[in-house]
């Protein structure tokens, strides 16, 4: 386990630039990365660079670190002619990260996936600077499967990577996870209080992420009738801001034992009160699930590069620690689904039993540590 005392106080401050970003699975680890060390290192200075008009460059400000930009996007495998620009936009991100690395002088480089760390470690790596990557899928990034040669360590939360990576430069660490989730305080009874649901009922959460899911929700709304049929469950429904007014109305969201918002602010809380979750298989959202330990049902998105979180849910239903859901089949099948297992007692203990083998709490802090070993301090 990971100390969490200071380890260091160096005669010079330590720098290190933590790079990438694109979408919340890639930037809340970054930054629970970068907490983990400030924790452990008295004097720091961490520097962030994203993607100019991505996630990061609002989330890290907000978590009080400086951020620059670099103007970068992926490659388009549908959309060839939005490609175009690739090319001019790459080497105005390598001469931009060069120039950040030549001033802020890192000692360091962590890369988490996502546009702008392939530009950012690339220069690193050939001015002779230590470089991290961390990986949180179970199907490595075409940005991290190219960094990976020349990277010195890659950090990875799922087994098997040696199909991507060298085997020598893997370490195990698990995906870190936000202290709340982690630390998780209060109790089923806050939770059902606080998101005005009963006491006496089976919870079900459906998650489609902060901008929600087109397939989970046309699901709950095909599954009025089921839902109907079955007043002792009650569900706790995340439509998302995209698709929030388009099913608020919908007979489902009107049922008694349905609960629909567009986000769910207190995830801390809906863990503590949930029976089982439905949901994307999203890296960071398995990592939280495996936290706390929660009976899941698993629905890759079936628009991610690579088709990554069907992979990352295949790891898990390797191990019976989730069941996994084909979207074209959600609307059959994940309410039926839920309800099975809630009137399963043996089957929602074998599935908290299974997923919590996959817990890291101490994942960002034994990054941090692998970070701090390629420092020398």
């Amino acid at each position: 386990m990971a100390a969490d005392s200071n380890i260091s106080t160096s005669k010079k401050r330590l720098k290190v630039i933590i790079s990438g970003g694109g979408s919340g699975g890639h930037i809340f680890p970054a930054i629970a990365i970068a907490n983990a060390l400030q924790k452990k290192v008295k004097d720091i200075d961490i520097l962030f660079v994203g993607a100019k008009g991505k996630i990061e460059m609002e989330k890290v400000p907000k978590a009080g670190y400086p951020i620059e930009g670099l103007w970068i996007s992926g490659l388009h495998r549908k959309e060839i002619l939005r490609n175009l620009t690739f090319p001019l936009k790459l080497i105005s991100s390598i001469f931009k990260a060069n120039s950040i690395i030549r001033k802020f002088k890192p000692d360091v480089v962590v890369g988490v996936g996502g546009f702008a760390s392939g530009p950012t470690l690339a220069v690193a790596s050939r001015r002779g600077i230590p470089t991290l990557i961390n990986e949180q899928n179970s199907y490595a990034g075409l940005t991290n499967k190219l960094l990976a040669k020349k990277t010195d360590v890659i950090c990875v939360a799922f087994p098997k990577m040696e199909r991507f990576f060298p085997n020598s430069k893997l370490v195990m660490t698990g995906n870190p996870v936000r202290k709340d989730i982690v630390h998780l305080n209060g109790s089923k009874k806050e939770g059902l209080k606080h998101f005005g649901l009963a006491e006496n009922k089976k919870t079900i959460i459906i998650v489609g992420g902060s901008l929600g899911a087109k397939s989970l929700n046309e699901a709950m709304a095909a599954n009025t009738e089921n839902l109907k049929a079955n007043p002792d469950v009650q569900v706790l429904w995340q439509a998302g801001k995209l698709y929030i007014d388009r099913f608020q109305n919908c007979d489902t969201a009107n049922l008694p034992n349905v609960k629909i918002s567009a986000f769910i602010d207190r995830m801390d809380l809906a863990y503590l009160m949930a029976d089982i979750v439905v949901c994307r298989a999203g890296a960071l959202t398995i990592g939280e699930l495996a936290m706390v330990g929660m009976p899941t049902i698993l629905i890759p998105s079936p628009n991610v590069a690579e088709d990554h979180q069907t992979v990352n849910a295949k790891a898990l239903v390797e191990k019976d620690a989730a069941i996994l859901v084909e979207d074209k089949n959600a609307k059959e099948q994940i309410i039926t689904s839920a309800i099975e297992v809630l009137n399963n007692e043996a089957k929602q203990k074998s599935l908290r039993e299974n997923i919590s083998t996959f817990r890291k709490p101490d994942a960002a802090a034994t990054i941090a540590d692998e970070v701090l070993k390629l420092t020398k301090i």
